[in-house]
């Protein structure tokens, strides 16, 4: 065998070494930091709205079920958070309204318009909460998606737990397949690149 064919296996090897990994870690991430039952805030974390800009089904659920926190007492506010990351619509814009079209007075929706991922999605909602002296946050998003969130949020001076929204309609098994694969791949990358090459600076 010559070095190219061997460079293929090491390389495969090495790939399906870092994808366990990664499915391990997304397993025993961490969910809270806390006991506490009631927050500071609710984060709701981002997903792009459709390409006409409006909330898709993934969208709405982690909105609805913030706004069902919120009736729920967990927290007096909802910090919305995502920027313009995949199409031209800011995320967190388009959450507000659905927020506000639920029944959420504006009072207590606070909007952070700028992240582009995860990082920068729990980085600059913490720099609103340390702004306003919060320090405590139930972070809402959907359920395959909360692993690598709590890894992230595990770095930050903040207590927190975090809270699955339900899907709105049942996804495919290859739907859901699809996308617990991306995420587990994007916890690789978080694992072996991000996680150090991208901090959230105070």
């Amino acid at each position: 065998m010559g070095w190219r064919g061997k460079s293929v296996i090491f390389g495969t090897l090495l790939l399906v070494g870092l994808l366990a990994w990664a499915a391990i870690d997304r397993e025993i991430a961490p969910k809270s930091n806390t006991r506490r039952e009631h927050f500071d805030a609710i984060i709701v974390l981002g997903t792009p709205a459709d390409s006409d800009g409006n909330p898709t089904p993934e969208q709405l659920a982690r909105v609805t079920e913030g706004v069902r926190e919120y009736e729920r007492g967990v927290a007096p506010r909802l910090i919305l958070t995502g920027g313009a990351a995949h199409n031209q619509f800011v995320e967190a814009r388009i959450m507000a309204r659905t927020a506000a079209a639920q029944g959420i007075p504006p009072f207590a929706i606070f909007t952070e318009t700028t992240a582009l991922d995860t990082i920068q999605n729990a980085c600059y909602s913490e720099r609103i909460m340390k702004e306003h002296g919060w320090g405590s946050a139930e972070v809402v998003s959907a359920a395959y998606h909360l692993p690598r969130a709590g890894m992230i949020f595990s770095r930050l001076p903040i207590e927190w737990r975090t809270h699955a929204a339900p899907a709105l309609q049942p996804d495919s098994a290859v739907v859901a397949g699809a996308a617990s694969l991306l995420e587990t791949v994007k916890t690789m990358r978080y694992l072996v690149y991000t996680n150090w090459a991208e901090r959230c600076e105070p």
